[in-house]
């Protein structure tokens, strides 16, 4: 029991790492930056804050490093609940970190427009902004698919914590619905064009938050119980 503390402890920990650098890569510096329907204010406002463009890239690497030793760490904690089901869990959740820091090519592909754009003329520069626009809209169509296996290894992973018995059925369901979230926003974007109007992208969003937020909250400062 006590090891499953120490394990629950460090699963916490990586889920923080992964929680903080992801809503400052994935949420914060997007908001602060990002215009979609203005290029010419989107690429000043990269260029007026490479620093932190530049961090969200740094942060993003440290959340999708975080991410192989997460699952990792968890399924060791898990494993006696169901060994396979663990496997699965570790194996869907470290297959989206390939897809994650490949994606990361075109945050590099706007800088290097952004530096150009510092020595050439005016017209280059006018050009530049559509083509920050292109590279920002295939990031966001990485991150996209990326998603899906952010979605499906929340099913196993909350299957296995309703299961465990030393932690919170209610954060096992939590995880679940953060896994349909994930799936049906993926969904509902690829298929309608008009999906982001509807209005319900947001709410389906914040279930995996809620549910990842809370385990690792839980993971941190309660870590495992004793098993019924």
């Amino acid at each position: 029991m006590e090891n499953k503390i120490k394990l629950s402890r460090i699963a916490g920990l990586l889920y923080l790492v992964v929680v903080v650098t992801g809503m400052f890569s994935l949420a914060y510096v997007p908001k602060q930056l990002f215009l979609w329907d203005n290029p010419s204010q989107t690429f000043e406002n990269i260029r007026n804050h490479e620093t932190m463009f530049r961090l969200s890239i740094a942060s993003s690497v440290v959340c999708y490093i975080a991410f192989i030793f997460l699952p990792v760490s968890l399924y060791y904690l898990l494993r006696s609940v169901n060994d396979v089901m663990a496997k699965i869990m570790a194996i869907l959740a470290i297959l989206s970190v390939p897809i994650s820091l490949i994606n990361l090519q075109y945050k590099y592909s706007m800088l290097s427009l952004i530096d150009n754009s510092k020595i050439q003329n005016m017209q280059s520069v006018t050009e530049a902004h559509s083509q920050v626009m292109v590279y920002l809209s295939q990031y966001d169509n990485g991150i996209l698919i990326a998603t899906i296996f952010w979605g499906l290894w929340l099913l196993p992973f909350g299957y296995l914590v309703y299961k465990s018995g030393f932690l919170p059925k209610l954060l096992g369901i939590l995880l679940i619905f953060g896994c349909l979230g994930y799936l049906i926003n993926f969904f509902g974007n690829t298929i309608s064009e008009s999906y982001g109007t509807l209005g319900i992208k947001q709410y389906l969003g914040l279930l995996p938050a809620i549910g990842e937020i809370g385990t690792c909250l839980w993971l941190i400062f309660i870590g495992a119980k004793k098993e019924k």
